[in-house]
Parts: structure tokens; sequence; C-alpha cells
């Protein structure tokens, strides 16, 4: 439903919502600080920047002593944007956890987070070599 919210009536994607919802809770990051914190890769997070920015909801600034510093502020209107959404997809989010009881609730969310702690340790201890997404990943080097 979140989804569907942003992309018909607001005109942007998940990932550009989780962008400005970060950005609204402390503005004025680094486009590297913003991925760690929407455990998004920096390329993602750039394409999310880019788009965002020709939509005027965000602005960039390159560091004064490096330019490949980026400082990413939302714009008036990515904060207005941010204002009329926020509430929505809360009620969305209030609806959905009204089936639960408080106690399942607090389940669910030491659950998560559990399940989000361990997904990070294998992350940091996998031996697997990244993805090649440009040549199709080894499969398709293999098959040919």
């Amino acid at each position: 439903m979140v989804i569907r919210l942003c992309e018909g009536r607001f005109g942007i994607t998940r990932r550009e919502w989780r962008l400005i919802a970060l950005l609204a809770q402390e503005d004025g990051v680094l486009s590297s600080q913003l991925a760690t914190s929407a455990q998004l890769d920096r390329a993602r997070t750039s394409r999310a920047i880019t788009s965002l920015s020709a939509k005027k909801l965000v602005k960039r600034a390159t560091g004064p002593a490096d330019r490949r510093e980026v400082r990413v502020t939302l714009t008036d209107s990515g904060r207005d944007l941010h204002a009329r959404l926020f509430p929505l997809v809360l009620e969305i989010n209030r609806e959905l956890l009204s089936v639960l009881t408080p106690a399942q609730v607090r389940l669910v969310d030491r659950s998560l987070e559990a399940m989000q702690a361990q997904a990070e340790r294998m992350v940091a201890a996998a031996e697997l070599p990244k993805a090649n997404r440009r040549r199709g990943g080894r499969m398709r080097a293999e098959m040919g």
C-alpha cells in the first residue's frame, strides 16, 4: 500500500521515500552516510538522489575540499512532500499492526531486530565474491 501511495499519488519510489524520510530526521548528511542509514549501496543511493534532485525534492552540495563529498538536503518541496506523506504511511502502519496486541508488536519488533543483527553477522562473515552485475554474474559467464 505504501509503494502504491508513493508511486501513484506522490510520484516517488519506495527507495526515494526512504531517503526523504531519513533526511527529514537528519537533513544535510553526506550521501555516503545516507547510504549507510538506508542500508543501500552507494550506487543505488546516488541514482535515487539524482532522481530526487531532478524532481526538486533534494539538493546536493559538494564539499569545498573534496568534490566527491556530497551533502544532501531536503528542499522546501521535499519537506512538504514528507509532511503530507508521513501521516499517511503512519496510518497504514498503525492499521496493519492493529490486529496485534501490544505484546505481539513488541515480539515482532524484537524478532525483526534479531533477524537484522543475524543478517549483518552473516554478511560480515561471508566469504562470497561480490556479484558482477555488469557482466550478468558468474552463471552467465560459465554458461557462455
